[in-house]
Parts: C-alpha cells; structure tokens; sequence
C-alpha cells in the first residue's frame, strides 16, 4: 500500500521528467537541423565560389588565347563559325521555322514575328540581335562582338537563303529532333571558338558573371519557356508548342555535352620528364591539385613521376594544353570520373544516396 501510494504521489514528478526528456529530444533535433542546414549552406557557398572562380579562369584563359591567336588561327576560327552557321540555318529553315515551332531565343521570337509581320526570318534575327550585340559589347568588349556579330549575319544569311528550299520534314516529332540537334551542335562548335549567335547567348553570358555555377544548357531552358507559351497562342495550335518544348529540352541537353561532355570530372595521368614545369603550370595557372605518384618504366628501367589530378570538366581542355606546351612528348591518360568525393567536390558521407 505505501509504495502504491508512494507512485502516485511521484506521478506528477514522473509525467514531468518525461516532457523534460521529450523537449530535449526536440531541441537536439532542431539544433541537428540547424548544424545540417548551416553545414548545407557553407557547402552550397563554397559550391558557388569554386564555380565563379572556374569561371573566371575560362575567362581569363579565353582572353588569353584570343590575344596569342595568329592570323592563320583567326582565319580557322571564322571558315569553323562559318560551317557552323550553315548547320544553324539548316535546323531552323529545314526543321524548326517552316513546322511552325519556335524553340525559344531569339531564333523563337523571330519565326513568331514572321507571322505577324512581312519580313524573313532571318532578317528579324539580325535586327532583333542589334541592342543585345550593344549590350555584348558593353560587358564584354569589342573584340569578342566582332566573332559574334559575324556569327549572326551568317546565321541570319544563310537562313533567309535556305528558305525558300521549304521543310525537310512535314513530321513535327522529327523536325523537333532534327532541329534542336543541329542549333545545339551549331552552337556549341561557335561558342568553343569565342563567339556566340548573338540573342540570349549573349544575355546567359551576361547572367554567368553574376552566376557562375548555372550551366549554360539550363539557362537557354528557362529563358526559352516563355517564347514556346507565346508560340502556343501565336499559331493557335498546342501541338507545334509542345513539339517546340522538346525541341528546346534536347537543345540545352545536347549544348551541354557539346561544350562540357557527359560526365562531372576528368580524372588525369601525366608521365613525363618535364612533371616539375607541368604540375607548376597546373598549380599556379589553373590552381588545381595535383598528386605525385612514384612509377617505374617496365622497359628502361627508369624512375618516372606520375602526375595525377582531377579538375571540372571544363577546365580539362586546359589542362591537355599546358601539357602540350610543356612537353608535345608526353605520355597523358584523360578518363572521366563519374564521382568525385572529398575536399573541393562531394561529401561522401552528406551527398552519397
């Protein structure tokens, strides 16, 4: 009787230590969530730093090269854009145009205003293209306005010259494919040989500098949904909207394994006698880190310094060049890796599934 009496005289004492126990629990989860949060947000930072830093190293290596450019090398880059603007055109006046889609950009804007107004398409691309090349020339200089402003006269050309050669296709699904393929190709080849074809190219450029970690791909696909809906009430037709938003989906898809390929990282191996000038260049060029692994040739015998780094994807172009310049002799593997986990990618522990 006295311990049953003794229990409920401590039951208040008990129901309370109970909710003690159950609002420490709650404040230990809010503060886990808190530490999450907070450790997400400094990942996600360093993220966007490491991009804007990439990116300013694109941009200073673009400059660079440009400057260091030959004549002869000019003379290639503009017969490249040249070829290219072809293949521009040949997607929008075999496939896109004549099918009544208009995949967004300037390009979508343009085969909307031929509608509505008597001028070829190809025309409007140019005058729709002036204030935004003011604009490029504004943020990015005169010389890089020149290769672009060339890209969109011969786009704008050889659009209004294919024209009259009609569709290629009547099927819309094809000539969504067909289309998007080539402007995406067209337009990665222009953009690795320092121009642009001008419209939103120039306008996602400008909104890199402020951010660097949105791939290219994915902002021609936000800027485009709006000129895919207007198409929709232009050419009252819902079908040539739909087939134009998968053109403009395989678009920025295909534009980003043309200019950054398909996988997160290249994984690198360099065997050379000149590893010291290398892994310096890559250093303070680059900023990159490298690893030193010890090696042996099989046939000579000799001791050999193996040079192993990981950068972006888009730092590995400038990675094989500064070999080249080093040592044309050397021995370089290029892999991709899929996943890269520790200090500077993922957290393998936060971010593996």
């Amino acid at each position: 009787m006295d311990k049953k009496e003794n229990d409920i005289k401590r039951e208040p004492e008990i129901k309370k230590e109970n909710e003690n126990i159950q609002l420490e629990k709650i404040e230990e989860e809010k503060k886990r969530k808190t530490m999450e949060k907070e450790k997400e947000e400094k990942r996600e930072k360093e993220r966007e730093e490491e991009d804007k830093y990439i990116l300013e190293i694109e941009q200073e290596y673009e400059k660079k090269r440009e400057e260091e450019k030959t004549v002869k090398q000019r003379i290639l880059d503009y017969i490249i854009i040249t070829l290219a603007s072809v293949v521009y055109a040949v997607g929008v006046s075999q496939f896109i145009d004549p099918n009544n889609l208009a995949p967004g950009g300037v390009t979508g804007v343009a085969i909307i205003l031929n509608r509505i107004v008597p001028v070829e398409t190809g025309t409007l691309i140019l005058i729709i293209n002036i204030p935004i090349i003011l604009l490029g020339m504004w943020k990015f200089g005169v010389r890089f306005i020149i290769s672009t402003f060339y890209a969109i006269a011969a786009t704008s050309l050889f659009t209004n010259l294919l024209a009259p050669l009609g569709a290629a296709t009547d099927d819309l699904l094809l000539a969504a494919l067909a289309g998007s393929v080539l402007i995406a190709v067209s337009m990665g080849i222009i953009f690795k040989r320092g121009a642009t074809t001008g419209g939103t190219d120039i306008i996602i450029k400008c909104l890199r500098l402020r951010y660097p970690h949105l791939k290219m791909g994915m902002l021609f696909f936000l800027t485009d949904v709006g000129v895919v809906v207007a198409s929709a009430f232009v050419f009252q037709d819902i079908d040539s909207a739909l087939y134009a938003g998968i053109a403009v989906v395989v678009t920025s898809m295909m534009l980003d394994v043309v200019l950054y390929g398909r996988d997160e990282a290249k994984l690198i191996y360099v065997i050379s006698d000149f590893s010291s000038g290398i892994t310096d260049r890559l250093l303070e060029d680059l900023g990159i880190g490298v690893t030193h692994l010890n090696g042996q040739g099989a046939y000579s015998g000799k001791d050999k310094q193996v040079i192993m780094c990981v950068s972006k994807k888009t730092l590995a172009p400038r990675i094989e060049e500064i070999v080249r310049e080093e040592d044309p002799d050397a021995f370089m593997i290029v892999t991709s890796a899929t996943e890269i986990f520790g200090e500077g990618y993922k957290s393998y522990f936060s971010e593996k599934i």
